[in-house]
């Protein structure tokens, strides 16, 4: 393969490469707004019982009680949904990492390749300078003799 179809395929896997980070950045960071947010809920849910507990030193009646109740029931529902999240956003987190790793590996494969082409044409270029060199040398042996 010649070198400026290496450096096309390398520029291409490269932009391909870039793509895959900023995904996987952008899956890293849905996986962490997610924990944040649970951890939100449970905070909120630990602040709104204990709010439950004060007033109920006060006495509440059973309005109030199933009120305080059916909300921290949808604070936990909004948790276990939040954790469902949470275990998407790792799935798909996982997913992404995967795919740049691969893509990396692609990139390495074809640096690899662009070595040794370089390699290849360096080793030619010397061939050609030696060569030059020694009809240099000929041609200057050839003249003194005479």
């Amino acid at each position: 393969m010649a070198r400026n179809q290496l450096d096309t395929l390398y520029r291409f896997e490269k932009d391909k490469e870039a793509k895959a980070a900023q995904q996987l950045q952008a899956a890293e960071l849905d996986y962490q707004q997610n924990l944040e947010r649970l951890k939100g809920v449970g905070e909120y849910r630990l602040e709104y019982m204990r709010r439950l507990s004060e007033r109920s030193k006060e006495g509440v009646d059973s309005s109030v009680f199933n009120h305080f109740h059916s909300f921290v029931n949808k604070l936990d529902q909004a948790g276990e949904q939040v954790k469902i999240a949470i275990e998407q956003s790792k799935a798909m987190m996982e997913k992404r990492k995967q795919q740049w790793l691969m893509q990396r590996q692609k990139v390495q494969a074809v640096e690899h390749l662009r070595e040794i082409q370089l390699k290849k044409e360096a080793q030619v270029e010397m061939r050609k300078e030696q060569k030059m060199f020694d009809e240099i040398a000929t041609q200057q042996f050839i003249r003194r003799a005479r």
